[in-house]
């Protein structure tokens, strides 16, 4: 199943209505993800400006992954005019 995020404040709920899933506190997610608790409260804020690396680790640390749509035809298209 996908979720679509137009915002970092879509992400932050993500965030934080995955990790109360899997039963874990802010802490316990921010040590999973190497990451400070502080980064943990302002993602689930939907702080706009952190670090993609560490949203990145948190994911993971969720289980889940990063995946983009709409992106590929545009791709093709430009590899198909290089030739």
């Amino acid at each position: 199943m996908s979720t679509q995020i137009q915002n970092s404040l879509d992400l932050g709920r993500l965030v934080r209505e995955t990790r109360k899933r899997l039963k874990l506190t802010q802490p316990q997610l921010a040590l999973a993800a190497n990451v400070g608790v502080r980064f943990i409260v302002e993602l689930e804020a939907g702080k706009s400006t952190l670090r993609l690396e560490n949203i990145l680790r948190v994911i993971q640390a969720l289980g889940g992954v990063l995946s983009m749509d709409g992106m590929d035809s545009f791709i093709s298209n430009k590899q198909e005019e290089v030739r």
